[in-house]
């Protein structure tokens, strides 16, 4: 069975958009004018398949009424592999899930059972994460505010910042203006930025999660930190959950301590680090890194899945074009049926002069992801209101 298969929805929205991914793909130029017309349909890539099941999955998907863009080279074998894109209703690929069944031969039943997954797993929509204090995290289909409180002399957005004195003040408006998480980080993550030691950023962080957890019961809290050691401590301080931007790869004691906690957690992508993050290029194909990733580290931190958001780590060693092709294609994290998460708040990408940019963003995410997370609440309220009632994200 071929395990190096990826399969993940796509976003096609227009004639450009075909011609695109048909170019990535190799598609003999002469089929785009059948393919254009099914740009409304459903879209299911898959990388890598073994040619001849690349044309058997065509063949059947022409014989129900939709199609499967190939490279050109499939109909005469000269080539081994290809890319494919399943484009069809949602009936129509599941009963070709079902044929699918019925071959163990070049590689299909294993790209059956991806399939499968990701046609099931896309339709979640409801999650309830509970934290050690038993807290619920309620998520779903309605995106909601995940505000940051910033206890970093130098993080990325200069008016985000508060110390201890501040902090309930900030606190009490973002819960009053809607925010649905507290995120209250120590360290900054910016471009650039050095690490601190784990006691500097243990003694900015545990008096104010103190004080909010006293001042403010109720609350959900989270804790940004990559320290397995900070995520201990804050969970016994009344923490609800632990956003680690390195997906505990800074930490090799990440994983274990938050399978031992059993911590509501988000499980972020990023390259490199926050001091040399800035210089990586743009990857070839983000979506099927990214998918790649995420299956490893979900196999990982098996055992907590139940507990575990996704983000895609927009800015962290990605390029524009990635950010951008990320979140236009947000839905190919959703083959996980884990609740997404975002972080694009006045990041360099959306234009950090002013907040357009992120309540852009913020409005074309409406629905499409659980949780956005943002540096002023009232203003991204609004967006995703405005997101909703214009169904920006449909």
């Amino acid at each position: 069975m071929q395990n190096n298969i990826s399969v993940y929805p796509v976003r096609i929205s227009d004639a450009e958009d075909m011609i695109n991914v048909c170019k990535k793909i190799g598609t003999d130029s002469h089929a785009l004018s059948y393919l254009i017309p099914k740009s409304k349909a459903f879209h299911i890539y898959a990388e890598r398949v073994d040619y001849r099941a690349a044309n058997f999955i065509k063949q059947e998907m022409l014989s129900r009424g939709g199609d499967t863009a190939v490279a050109k080279h499939v109909i005469d074998g000269k080539t081994d592999y290809s890319d494919i894109l399943i484009m069809g209703t949602e009936k129509q690929i599941l009963n070709l899930i079902e044929k699918m069944k019925a071959m163990n031969i070049w590689g299909i039943d294993g790209l059956r059972e991806k399939l499968a997954e990701a046609m099931r797993n896309i339709k979640a929509g409801n999650w309830e994460l509970l934290s050690p204090n038993g807290h619920k995290i309620i998520l779903g289909t309605k995106t909601k505010l995940m505000a940051i409180l910033n206890l970093t002399p130098d993080s990325l957005f200069p008016e985000s910042r508060t110390d201890e004195k501040g902090i309930i003040e900030r606190a009490g408006k973002f819960l009053n203006e809607g925010a649905y998480i507290l995120d209250v980080g120590a360290e900054s993550t910016r471009p650039g930025a050095e690490s601190i030691s784990a006691d500097e950023e243990a003694g900015r962080l545990i008096p104010a999660l103190r004080i909010l957890r006293r001042e403010f019961p109720d609350a959900l809290i989270s804790v940004d930190t990559y320290k397995a050691e900070i995520a201990r401590i804050s969970a016994e301080e009344g923490a609800d959950l632990i956003n680690d931007i390195s997906g505990g790869r800074f930490d090799s004691e990440m994983a274990g301590t938050v399978k031992a906690l059993r911590i509501p957690y988000v499980l972020s992508h990023i390259e490199g680090t926050p001091k040399d993050m800035a210089k990586y290029e743009a990857h070839e194909n983000i979506l099927g890194d990214m998918n790649r990733y995420f299956s490893a580290e979900l196999e990982e931190l098996e055992e907590i899945r139940e507990n575990i958001i996704i983000d895609p780590g927009l800015g962290f060693g990605k390029s524009s074009a990635d950010n951008f092709e990320v979140l236009k294609n947000i839905e190919s994290l959703k083959i996980f049926g884990r609740p997404l998460m975002i972080g694009h708040s006045r990041k360099r990408f959306t234009g950090t002069d002013s907040i357009a940019g992120t309540l852009s963003v913020s409005a074309l995410m409406s629905g499409r992801v659980s949780l956005l997370r943002v540096h002023e609440v009232r203003e991204n309220m609004r967006a995703l209101e405005t997101g909703e009632k214009f169904n920006i994200s449909r």
